[in-house]
């Protein structure tokens, strides 16, 4: 498989072999099939993983983008997820959800 354009992360909490962080209990990993089902549908060359905890449990549910180095938190709907790819595929950062 050829190395993809964007690396979509979401952080699911899992610490050792539990989730059991605020990502997962605020529906983290919920994102991920809507997230692919959306990197389809928008022809975006890119793929999905889950992540162990990113240790920005009061900003959950987070994502990362790479390589942009895009950290996003409050990611609470989907709405949210579609404000992050809608900005990816104009080749920007979607602000409002930026932490610094």
């Amino acid at each position: 498989m050829p190395k993809p354009q964007h690396h979509i992360f979401v952080c699911c909490s899992f610490r050792g072999t539990e989730a059991k962080g605020k990502c997962m209990k605020k529906n983290s990993l919920d994102f991920i099939p809507y997230i692919e089902e959306e990197i389809a549908d928008r022809g975006l060359d890119a793929m999905v993983s889950s992540t162990g905890c990113l240790k920005y449990c009061e900003e959950g549910p987070v994502i990362v983008v790479y390589p942009q180095g895009y950290w996003y938190g409050g990611v609470t709907d989907e709405g949210v997820v579609d404000e992050i790819l809608d900005a990816l595929e104009q080749g920007k950062a979607a602000e409002s959800y930026l932490l610094s």
